[in-house]
């Protein structure tokens, strides 16, 4: 595919400018072309989203042959929180990945949902997709919202898109959350160091992303702390909590991509240590729970809210330090 770059082009980011010329590809999968390499300006190859348009000429998009992905039901057990015609809201365990994706077809929460709802899923993700309207990460626990026809998938996208879906997450995290409450405020992009991970960046390399914190309560041991907070997202970047938590120097407790095991070489009690290690560490489980999703149901236009309480690996961390160490609001 071949596009020609007019004066009225100039200026803008290739991203931007790729995703308003080629209306089938969303902007997610045009940053993925740019990414991959599949992009050429002027005979010169783009793989930074955020190049500008300089000059007047040809930008040429390959576009790779679809590779062919079979998404069978399976019969898997889901914790299914409310179910009607339009809309399923699961509670989704840690492990679990939302959708199928490069090399993974089988074992996911789509899977699972094809065979429960007998394909009576929204159309509009796709095949590999089918109901999806948001995601979170496949080591996150929580609350997800599924669409069941189309008419529901764009209302609730659109809530999403316009900011007024209510997500609310517990964490748990390292060091010493200075403020009870907070907002991060900032832009998010693909790291410039490792393609795999997100990290704050500048605006012309993010997306702005806003998270609000407060501090649920703080554990003291041997002069090091973790803290158990409440994240809202008033945005839903890929990573968000994990990436701005980080970002204020309190990285989340199991989070292998964005603290490694640092952390735990510091002064803290074996008895403590071993269950880090047990049900977050050695797992790649990160201290992540969305506990609330709230929106406005797409056929009845009525508020509703569900919550979830912590899981079993995140309650039982919050009972040890409960019991064994001082704590404090």
């Amino acid at each position: 595919m071949t596009l020609s770059v007019s004066s009225k082009d100039l200026g803008k980011r290739i991203d931007i400018f790729l995703a308003e010329k080629i209306k089938e590809l969303s902007r997610n999968q045009v940053i993925k072309l740019i990414h991959d390499k599949n992009i050429k300006y002027n005979n010169h190859s783009v793989s930074v989203q955020s190049t500008r348009v300089k000059e007047q000429g040809q930008i040429i998009i390959k576009i790779p042959s679809p590779v062919l992905i079979e998404i069978l039901p399976q019969k898997i057990d889901l914790n299914i929180v409310y179910e009607d015609n339009s809309i399923v809201v699961i509670n989704k365990p840690a492990g679990m990945v939302v959708h199928p994706g490069a090399g993974i077809n089988k074992n996911t929460m789509v899977n699972a949902l094809l065979y429960h709802c007998r394909n009576k899923l929204s159309s509009i993700g796709g095949k590999i997709r089918p109901g999806i309207v948001h995601r979170i990460d496949k080591m996150t626990s929580g609350l997800v919202v599924v669409a069941k026809n189309d008419i529901s998938h764009q209302n609730l996208a659109k809530q999403f898109q316009n900011r007024i879906i209510d997500r609310k997450y517990e964490a748990f995290v390292w060091n010493n959350v200075i403020k009870n409450t907070g907002v991060i405020d900032t832009f998010i992009g693909r790291s410039s160091i490792d393609r795999k991970k997100m990290a704050v960046t500048s605006p012309k390399r993010g997306r702005k992303s806003i998270t609000n914190y407060k501090l649920i309560k703080k554990f003291v041991i041997n002069d090091n702390f973790i803290c158990h907070c409440e994240c809202f997202l008033k945005t839903g970047r890929t990573h968000q909590i994990r990436v701005h938590m980080k970002h204020i120097g309190n990285p989340l407790i199991g989070d292998n991509v964005y603290c490694k095991n640092k952390m735990l070489k510091k002064d803290i009690p074996e008895h403590v240590k071993k269950i880090i290690n047990h049900y977050f560490t050695n797992t790649g489980r990160h201290a992540l729970h969305a506990k609330t999703i709230g929106f406005i149901h797409p056929e009845s236009n009525k508020k509703m809210s569900f919550s979830s309480k912590l899981p079993k690996d995140m309650k039982k961390l919050e009972d040890l330090l409960n019991s064994n160490k001082k704590s404090q609001l």
